[in-house]
C-alpha cells in the first residue's frame, strides 16, 4: 500500500483529497501546517502533496528542500493558488516533480498521483526482490536507490526517472521530445536542452552507463 502525505492548510480540501486517495486504496496522512509536516519528515512515505503557501514559517518550498535533502528521489507534487510561471519554475527547480494550480479537480490530482507513483515505483519485473544489477551498479526499484559496489549514488528524482527510462528502453534511440514526454510529462514547458543537461549529470554520477560496457544500456538521440 502506498503511503501519501498531504500538506494542506485548507482542511475541507485536505479531507476531500484524502477521501479520493482512500477510495484508491492509499494510506493517507494529513498535515495542516509546515511545522506539523516537518515533525514527520523522516517517516516512510511514498509521495508528498505539498501546498506552497502555508501558515507559519515553514512553507512548501522549505519542505521540498528538506525532503530532497533526505530522500533525493521522493515523488513530490506541489500545489498553489497562485498560477504564475515563477511559482512553477521555483517549485520544479527545488525538486518538485509535478505542479497543480488551485482550484483543481480532485480527480485530476488523483490521476497525477497515480501516474507519478507508477513512474516512480514501476516494478519492471526484473527480479523477485525488484533489484536489478547492471555491471557494478545495483538498482533497488522498491526503495528507489542506486548504488555502486555498496555505495549509494545520490541521484535526483529526474536523474532516477531518466535512468529508469533508459533501462526500460534498452538500446533504443529517441528524440529529445520523446524523452521530455516520458520523463518530464507532456505538459512540460521550456527548452528541450534540459535533456542534454540531465544526461550529462547522470553520466557524471554513473560514468560506466554506456552502450559499450553496460550491456546495451545507453543514450542515443535522434536529432
Amino acid at each position: 500500500m502506498y503511503k501519501v502525505a498531504i500538506v494542506e492548510d485548507e482542511k475541507n480540501l485536505a479531507a476531500l483529497v484524502e477521501k479520493y486517495l482512500l477510495n484508491e486504496g492509499y494510506d493517507v496522512s494529513i498535515f495542516n501546517t509546515g511545522e506539523d509536516a516537518h515533525e514527520h519528515i523522516n517517516e516512510q512515505f511514498h509521495l508528498w502533496i505539498l501546498d506552497i503557501m502555508l501558515p507559519g514559517i515553514v512553507s512548501g518550498y522549505d519542505l521540498i528542500k528538506e525532503i530532497r535533502g533526505i530522500y533525493p528521489t521522493m515523488p513530490i507534487i506541489f500545489t498553489s493558488a497562485r498560477d504564475q510561471d515563477i511559482d512553477k519554475v521555483m517549485g520544479l527547480e527545488l525538486g518538485g516533480d509535478d505542479y497543480v494550480a488551485k482550484p483543481y479537480s480532485p480527480r485530476e490530482l488523483i490521476l497525477r498521483v497515480k501516474n507519478l507513483l507508477a513512474r516512480s515505483y514501476k516494478m519492471n519485473g526484473q527480479s523477485e526482490e525488484n533489484i536489478l544489477k547492471i555491471g557494478n551498479y545495483t538498482i533497488d526499484f522498491d526503495k528507489r536507490i542506486v548504488s555502486e559496489e555498496g555505495e549509494n549514488i545520490n541521484l535526483t528524482s529526474k536523474e532516477y526517472d531518466l535512468l529508469l527510462f533508459l533501462i526500460e528502453n534498452k538500446s533504443k534511440p529517441f528524440t529529445r521530445d520523446q524523452i521530455l514526454d516520458n520523463v518530464w510529462g507532456s505538459d512540460y514547458f521550456g527548452s528541450d536542452r534540459v535533456v542534454d543537461d540531465l544526461m550529462r549529470r547522470l553520466r557524471q554520477k554513473m560514468p560506466n552507463l554506456n552502450v559499450e560496457t553496460i550491456y546495451g544500456y545507453g543514450y542515443r538521440l535522434l536529432i
